[in-house]
Formats: C-alpha cells, sequence, structure tokens
C-alpha cells in the first residue's frame, strides 16, 4: 500500500514529464514570421590583410629538362676517298662515331676505312679540295693546320706547301692522304698519249706540206735567205769587234803609221837643231876672230825626212895658238844664223808632217766607216731577201692542200694539250669532301652516334653538343610575351640544389602552341651526372630594386576614373579608400605607392 508520501512524489513525476514534452514539443514548432526570420543572411564582416614593406621578384616558371647545349647533327659533305669502279662506291661506316670529347684533329668516324676528320671552322666543307683550289674553305684548313703544328702559310691556295702539311698530317693519324686513284692515273696517261699522237700528225703532216713541189724552191730559198744573212751579221760582227781593237786600226791604217813615223823624225830632228843653237849660243870664241868653216855644211831639209838626220854640219874653227904665258883673249860672238835657220826648218817640217798625220788618220776612219756602212747595208738587204722568201713561203703554204691538214693537226694538238693542262691542274694529293668536318667550336661532345659500322653515310652521322649544360622547356604564349633572351633565372632539381642561370633563347610556337625556351647553367656544379633529368626554371621577369610596400592584387580596386584605389580599415565595421599607384605585381601581390603605412589592414572582400 502506498502511503501519501509516495503518490505525491509519482505525481511530480509525471508532471515534469508533460511538462518536459510540451517545452520539447513546443521549441520545434515555429510561426512563418520566425520561419523567415530564422533565413536571412548574417550581417557581413570584413576581410582585411596588413599593409607589407617587402622586396617583390616576379617569376615565370618554366619546367624543363636538362641537357648538354648547342646539339647540331652531323653530315658528311660527300664521298669519302677516292672514286672506285667508274662510279661513286657505296659509303659504309667500317667504324662508327663514338660518344665522347672530341678535338681539333680527331677522327670522328672511317668510312670505307677512310678517316673522316673534326676541325674548327665556320665554313661547312661543300666540295673536294683539290691542287690549285682557292677559296675560304681552304685558307681555314691552313689555319687549322698552323693550330696543329703543321707549318704552312695562310694564303687560301691548296698549292704545294699545303698539300705536303696535309700529307703530314694524315701520316702522323696513321692514314695516308688521297692519292689519285688508278682509274685517274689511266685518264692521265690517256691525255697525254693524245698530246703525243696529235704532235707526231702535225710533224708528219707538216713535213708533208714541206715536202711539197710547189713549196719546196720556195723553202731552199728561205734556206739560203737565211743563211746570207747570218753570214752578213756575223761579217758585220767582227767588223765592229775588230774597229775596237788597236791592232785593228794599225792594220787597217799603214798610212797613219808612216805619217806618225814621220812626225816622230821631225820631232827628233827639230830637237837636235835647238840643241845645236843653244850650244852654240853658249860657247864664246877664244880669240878677236874665228876661222872660216873649213868644209860646206849640210843645207837646210826642205821636205820631211824619212829617218833622223845627224844634225848641221860646222867646219870646225881653229884660233890661233896664244903664246906662251900670255892669256886668252875673248873673241866676237858665234855665228849661229845657219843653225837658227836649220832650227826653222825642223819646225815647218814637223808641222807638216803632224798635218800628214791628221789626213791619214781622218782617211782611215773614212774607210772604216765606210766598210762598216757596206757591212750594214748587206745585213739590212739580207734581211729584207729572207722576208721576202718567208713571205712567199706563207703564200704558197697558204695555197697548198697540205695547209689544211696541218691547220687541223694544230688544232688537234692544242685541244688535247688544254685537256691534259686542265686534267693536270687538278691532279695530285686531295682532300676529299666527305673526309673533313667542319664546325665552329671545339672542342664538343659526340652525343649520339646516328650510324653504326657497316650502314650507309647518306644521311646525318651523328649529333654534337657544346661541353655545357643547358635546360629545354617551353611556356604559354601568353607568358612568354613576358620572357626575354638575356632575363636571369634559377634552375631546381629534383635534389632542391639551385644553380643560376641566364635565357639563352626564346623561339616560335610549337606544334602545340607552347614556346620553346631555352636556358643557359652559369656553371655545371651540382648539375653533371642530371643530363636528361627533369628540372624546374623560374626566370625572373622583373623585380623591385629594394622593400617596397605591397597589398594583395584583391585589395586594390579600379574606380570609374580609372584611378587604383583601397579601402583601409580606419575602425571596426568602418573604412575609408585611399588612392594609390600600383607597381610590379607578382605571386597574388602588388607593388602601391600612396598614403599607406606598414600594418594598416587593407579590405580584400569587398564586392
Amino acid at each position: 500500500m502506498r502511503t501519501p508520501r509516495g503518490k505525491l512524489l509519482l505525481v511530480l513525476v509525471v508532471v515534469l514529464a508533460v511538462a518536459g514534452t510540451g517545452w520539447g514539443v513546443g521549441t520545434r514548432l515555429r510561426s512563418p514570421a520566425d520561419e523567415a526570420a530564422a533565413r536571412r543572411p548574417p550581417v557581413p564582416s570584413l576581410v582585411t590583410v596588413e599593409v607589407e614593406r617587402r622586396r617583390l621578384v616576379a617569376t615565370v616558371v618554366v619546367s624543363g629538362t636538362l641537357e648538354y647545349g648547342s646539339p647540331r647533327a652531323v653530315s658528311l659533305a660527300g664521298v669519302v676517298g677516292g672514286v672506285v669502279g667508274g662510279g661513286e662506291a657505296v659509303q659504309r661506316a667500317t667504324r662508327a662515331p663514338r660518344r665522347g670529347k672530341l678535338v681539333e684533329g680527331a677522327v670522328l668516324m672511317e668510312v670505307n676505312g677512310r678517316p673522316v676528320f673534326v676541325f674548327a671552322g665556320r665554313v661547312p666543307m661543300h666540295r673536294g679540295i683539290v691542287p690549285g683550289a682557292e677559296g675560304d674553305d681552304v685558307r681555314q684548313l691552313q689555319k687549322a693546320l698552323r693550330r696543329l703544328g703543321h707549318r704552312v702559310p695562310v694564303t687560301g691556295v691548296f698549292d704545294r706547301a699545303t698539300v705536303a702539311a696535309v700529307s703530314r698530317f694524315y701520316a702522323r693519324r696513321g692514314y695516308e692522304a688521297q692519292q689519285p686513284t688508278l682509274e685517274l692515273r689511266q685518264r692521265r696517261d690517256e691525255l697525254a698519249r693524245s698530246v703525243r699522237t696529235a704532235r707526231d700528225v702535225l710533224a708528219t703532216e707538216s713535213k708533208a706540206l714541206d715536202q711539197a713541189m710547189d713549196v719546196r724552191p720556195l723553202k731552199l730559198r728561205v734556206t739560203g735567205a737565211r743563211h746570207d744573212l747570218k753570214e752578213a751579221e756575223q761579217a758585220l760582227r767582227s767588223a765592229r769587234a775588230k774597229d775596237r781593237t788597236a791592232e785593228a786600226r794599225a792594220r787597217d791604217g799603214a798610212a797613219v803609221e808612216a805619217a806618225e813615223s814621220a812626225v816622230r823624225a821631225a820631232e827628233e830632228r827639230l830637237l837636235a837643231a835647238e840643241q845645236e843653237l843653244a850650244r852654240a849660243r853658249a860657247t864664246p870664241t877664244a880669240g878677236p876672230t874665228t876661222a872660216p868653216s873649213t868644209g860646206p855644211s849640210t843645207g837646210p831639209s826642205t821636205g820631211p825626212s824619212t829617218g833622223p838626220t845627224s844634225g848641221p854640219t860646222t867646219a870646225p874653227t881653229t884660233a890661233p895658238t896664244a903664246a906662251p904665258g900670255s892669256a886668252p883673249t875673248a873673241g866676237p860672238p858665234a855665228d849661229t844664223r845657219l843653225l837658227e835657220l836649220r832650227v826653222a826648218n825642223a819646225r815647218a817640217d814637223l808641222a807638216a808632217a803632224r798635218s800628214a798625220l791628221e789626213r791619214a788618220r781622218a782617211e782611215a776612219g773614212a774607210a772604216r766607216a765606210k766598210r762598216l756602212a757596206e757591212l750594214e747595208k748587206a745585213v739590212r738587204a739580207a734581211r729584207e731577201a729572207v722576208a721576202v722568201a718567208e713571205q712567199a713561203l706563207r703564200q704558197a703554204r697558204q695555197l697548198s692542200p697540205a695547209r689544211l691538214k696541218v691547220a687541223n693537226a694544230r688544232t688537234d694538238l692544242a685541244a688535247a694539250q688544254a685537256l691534259l693542262a686542265e686534267f693536270s691542274r687538278t691532279y695530285g694529293t686531295t682532300v676529299p669532301p666527305g673526309e673533313i668536318v667542319f664546325l665552329p667550336r671545339l672542342p664538343v661532345r659526340l652525343h649520339k652516334a646516328a650510324v653504326k659500322a657497316g650502314e650507309p653515310v647518306d644521311k646525318a652521322v651523328a649529333t654534337v653538343t657544346g661541353a655545357g649544360f643547358v635546360v629545354s622547356g617551353s611556356v604559354d604564349a601568353a607568358e612568354a610575351e613576358r620572357v626575354k633572351a638575356g632575363l636571369p633565372a634559377s634552375i631546381e632539381t629534383d635534389s632542391g640544389t639551385t644553380v643560376p642561370g641566364t635565357v639563352t633563347a626564346i623561339e616560335g610556337r610549337d606544334a602545340k602552341g607552347a614556346v620553346p625556351v631555352t636556358v643557359t647553367p652559369a656553371s655545371v656544379k651540382g648539375l653533371r651526372g642530371l643530363a636528361g633529368k627533369p628540372v624546374t626554371v623560374r626566370v625572373t621577369i622583373g623585380a623591385t630594386g629594394g622593400e617596397v610596400l605591397v597589398v594583395p592584387v584583391a585589395a586594390v580596386v579600379t574606380a570609374a576614373d580609372g584611378r587604383a584605389r583601397v579601402r583601409v580599415e580606419t575602425a571596426p565595421g568602418r573604412t575609408e579608400e585611399v588612392q594609390v599607384r600600383t607597381g610590379l605585381s607578382a605571386d597574388g601581390a602588388v607593388e602601391v605607392t600612396g598614403d599607406l603605412e606598414p600594418g594598416e589592414r587593407v579590405v580584400v572582400n569587398s564586392g
């Protein structure tokens, strides 16, 4: 039986349960007004970001691959070696290119057993270099040989000195420079035989022409005229030579010699007469008188004498004997008139002899000149005779039926000689077009061989690259306008290594619409062994010089007047517009200048 107290507790529990149930149901039931009020949006709040001061850097990200730079396909410019079997043999690689470093003068490969060398030069090999060839390719070959230690003048002509240097270079590499092939040697022998045959035919036809009945007498006349001319010229030369000798002058002038002898005799007589006169005048007589001459004296010579005379003969004068013990007394001077007359006659004889000598010399000179003139005239006449005879012979030969055969033979000989000369000009040691590959820069790295041993070499044989690395990537066309050659960049590898670099090339769009970009690292440190690996490149397209005011791009609003503004929070729920000027933007931020301070908050969610 329940007590009153228990009944009361039960009633209370029931009341509380009913009240709780009613309250729960009441909270879930809303009126339409309550429901509309519950669906209203909350009061919006401001989203703000602080104004910062920092350096801003704008970059473009390029995904690329690290590889060796400046790839270049290498092809052969022509045949390697000589021509075999009357045509170009199939060119097959007998030693394929091998990966590694290529320096100047290195062997790239072998084709048909012949070497292919690598030289530095910007003029590509485009022809075979043969003796006498000239050009820039020859000049750069000579420079390459000089760099390799061969003394050769840089003339641009493939001369003997260059041929010798090429032969030495090949020999040092264990090869022989390309010599004329068997076919070329046979061809040269054929041309030489053609020349000899043409010369023999010309000699035969010329002999037949000379023996023709209508030209034989004229030919004999020419021979005789030439012989006469030769003798006349010899006689003239002999006369001129003899005229220059003293013996000839003496032999040609007997009268001159006689006249010279007469002059000498006259000079002797004059001297004797003068001496006799001088003695007579110098010797006084011993007495008062002189005895008369006891004998006749020779008279004065009235003409030139053929020999010297003994001079005038005077009779001795006898002086009276002085008495003993008495001194001699001086007499009158001796009579010298006869001696003076003799001196005068001797002088006249000498003058006449000298005049006769001059006349003899003049006559002798005239005789010699006359003889030389006659001989010169004979030479001119002989030359004229030769010219007349030769002209008659030429006319006869031109009219002879055999003349045409001689002319044709001469033409054939000239043509054969011209062919031989042209062939010989390029005959000798040569450099075939395929045996040298000129590359703009050396050394290079042979990156990939395109042929194997036994395969033809009619296409590219290898790919060479530079010794340094490059990153090859691409960017979208929209971003490519901001990327320029020369901009700095940073290269990031998967291992976290960062290497500075530079944009070195920007090309046109590829088939996918992207723009290829090439970036060259500043160094290879940290990149070795990563060839072919992907890397990330950040190209710096702009940067501020230092720290600047930076706000989010979303905080800048361009008003209707075209001016940029930001809303600065001045108090909770309150903002103020501030006019700014924008600058560089990067990574969602933009440089601004205006009435702003670092730490102020700008609104970024205004609509």
